[in-house]
C-alpha cells in the first residue's frame, strides 16, 4: 500500500484506514494526487482553481490531527474536488459561462462546508458547461474537458470535470450536482458511481427545485462515506429534509448485504428514444447478478408520458430564458468573452467597436429567442438579426418559433464575421447525435 504510484487510485475507505494505522500520511497521498493531476490535466482539462500549495497546506493540517489522535472523521485528509457551481468562500462562481461577472463567494455552500468541516483536502474545483445546460463539458469559460477513457470523447455533463477527475484518479471523492442528469450522465460515460440524492437530502444554497448535490466516486462505499457528511442539515436550505439516522456505512455491494433488498428494473421509460440493445443487455446482466446475490428484482412498468416529457422540456426552456434575460443586452466585454470561447484573447474585437456593439445586441437577442424556444443548439441564428424594425414588433412566440426552426434571417456580414468563430465549435458539437441537453 505504500507504493506512491498507487496512492491516487486508493479509495477513501482505504485511505482512512491507512491514516488511522499510520501506514500513510495525507501529505504523501495529496502529493501523489497532485502529480496525477499535473500528469493528466494537459489532456483532460477537468479542473479549475487547481491549487497544489493550498491542498498541501490542508494535508499537513490533517496529518497533524491524525498524529495527535484528533482526526475529524473518515474523510479527514482524503483528497476531493468540488464542481465549480458549488460556492467556495472567496472564489468566483462562473457557472461555466463567460457571460457573468466574476465575484468571490461570501460563504461556502452547504456541500462544500460539510467537506471542509470533515477535513477533506480540496485539491481543485471542476469544470462544467454554460449554466449546466449541456450533456458535455463544452463551455464558453472553461477549456473543453475530455473523457479519460478516450480523449476524442466527452466525459458527459454537466458535472463534466468531476466525472473525468473521478475516472482519472484525481483523488477518491468528487462532488457534482444534478437536475436532469448532470451527475448520472458523466458517471455512466466515465465508468464511475453516482446517485442523485432525494431533493433536500443534501442541503444546497440557494435552494433550487430539482437540483441535488451528490457524490461521484469509483466505489459505492466511498459514495456512502461522502453522503454521511453531505446529508447533515443546514438551515440555509428551506427545502432540506429533516435529519435522519441513515446507516450510510452499511451500504455495501458484498453479497450478504444484498440479500433480500428489492431493486426495480425499468427497461422502458414509456416515451422518448428507445434503449440501445447493448445498454439493455448490460442492465439485464446486472439484474441477474444482483438476483444471484439474493436481491429481489421487480420489473417496473413504464411511468413516463409524452405530456410529462413535454413539461420537462418546457422547464428547460424557461430556465434558459431566465438565464439569458439576466444578461445585459449591450456589453462589449460579453462579446469579447464569446470570442475567447473560440480561443481568441480578451479584447480581440476591440478594433471592431461598431461591429462589436451591434454584434453584442444581436447576440443577446438571438440567445433570448433561442432560449425562449428551448433550442440552445440552433446557433445558425447567431450573427443574424431581424431584417428590419418591423420584425422586432412580431410576437415573441413567432420569433422564437422561427429561431427554433433555424430559419436564417437577413445576415449582417460584420456581426456574422465577429460571432461565427465563437459559434462554430459550439454549433459543431450541438449537431452531434450525442448532444442532448443535461441540467444541473
Amino acid at each position: 500500500m505504500s507504493d506512491a504510484a498507487l496512492l491516487s487510485s486508493l479509495s477513501a475507505q482505504e485511505l482512512s484506514a491507512a491514516y488511522r494505522d499510520r501506514k500513510l500520511s495525507p501529505v504523501e497521498v495529496t502529493q501523489d494526487v497532485i502529480a496525477q493531476v499535473e500528469r493528466w490535466e494537459p489532456h483532460l482539462q477537468a479542473t479549475w482553481l487547481f491549487r497544489p500549495e493550498a491542498a498541501l497546506e490542508q494535508a499537513r493540517a490533517s496529518e497533524a490531527r491524525w498524529l495527535r489522535g484528533d482526526a475529524r472523521g473518515p474523510l479527514d485528509g482524503v483528497p476531493a474536488t468540488i464542481k465549480e457551481n458549488i460556492a467556495t468562500r472567496g472564489d468566483p462562481m462562473p457557472a461555466g459561462t463567460a457571460a457573468v461577472d466574476l465575484k468571490p463567494a461570501t460563504a461556502d455552500a452547504p456541500p462544500a462546508a460539510r467537506l471542509k468541516e470533515a477535513g477533506a483536502v480540496i485539491v481543485s474545483k471542476t469544470t462544467m458547461p454554460d449554466y449546466g445546460m449541456l450533456s458535455s463539458g463544452l463551455s464558453s469559460f472553461h477549456t473543453l474537458a475530455r473523457n479519460p477513457w478516450d480523449l476524442r470523447l466527452t466525459p458527459g455533463g454537466s458535472s463534466a470535470g468531476a466525472g473525468a477527475a473521478a475516472a482519472a484518479g484525481y483523488g477518491p471523492l468528487h462532488l457534482g450536482t444534478d437536475i436532469g442528469g448532470s451527475l448520472r450522465l458523466p458517471a455512466s460515460w466515465c465508468g464511475v458511481f453516482t446517485l442523485k440524492p432525494s431533493l433536500g437530502r443534501v442541503p444546497i444554497d440557494p435552494p433550487y427545485m430539482g437540483r441535488a448535490a451528490g457524490p461521484m466516486t469509483r466505489t459505492v462505499g466511498d459514495a456512502a462515506l461522502l453522503m454521511q457528511a453531505l446529508s447533515k442539515p443546514d438551515a440555509r436550505d428551506s427545502m432540506g429534509l429533516p435529519p435522519q439516522d441513515i446507516a450510510w456505512a452499511s451500504f455495501d455491494v458484498a453479497p450478504d448485504h444484498l440479500r433480500g433488498l428489492r431493486f426495480g428494473l425499468l427497461l422502458d421509460a414509456g416515451c422518448g428514444l428507445a434503449v440501445e440493445p447493448e445498454i439493455q443487455a448490460a442492465v439485464e446482466q446486472a439484474a441477474r447478478l444482483l438476483e444471484k446475490a439474493g436481491a429481489v428484482i421487480e420489473p417496473m412498468q413504464p411511468f413516463m408520458s409524452q405530456a410529462m416529457l413535454d413539461g420537462m422540456d418546457h422547464f428547460w426552456r424557461m430556465r434558459s430564458l431566465v438565464d439569458m434575460k439576466s444578461l445585459r443586452a449591450l456589453r462589449l466585454r460579453d462579446l469579447a468573452c464569446v470570442a475567447q470561447h473560440a480561443g481568441r484573447g480578451r479584447g480581440a474585437l476591440a478594433h471592431q467597436r461598431p461591429a462589436a456593439a451591434a454584434g453584442a445586441h444581436r447576440l443577446h437577442r438571438a440567445l433570448q429567442h433561442v432560449g425562449a424556444a428551448g433550442r440552445l443548439g440552433e446557433l445558425r441564428v447567431l450573427g443574424f438579426g431581424p431584417a428590419d424594425r418591423a420584425a422586432d414588433r412580431r410576437p415573441a412566440l413567432r420569433r422564437s418559433r422561427r429561431a427554433a426552426r433555424g430559419t436564417r434571417l437577413r445576415a449582417d456580414p460584420r456581426t456574422a464575421a465577429a460571432l461565427a468563430p465563437a459559434a462554430r465549435p459550439l454549433a459543431e458539437h450541438l449537431r452531434s447525435p450525442h448532444s442532448a441537453r443535461a441540467c444541473g
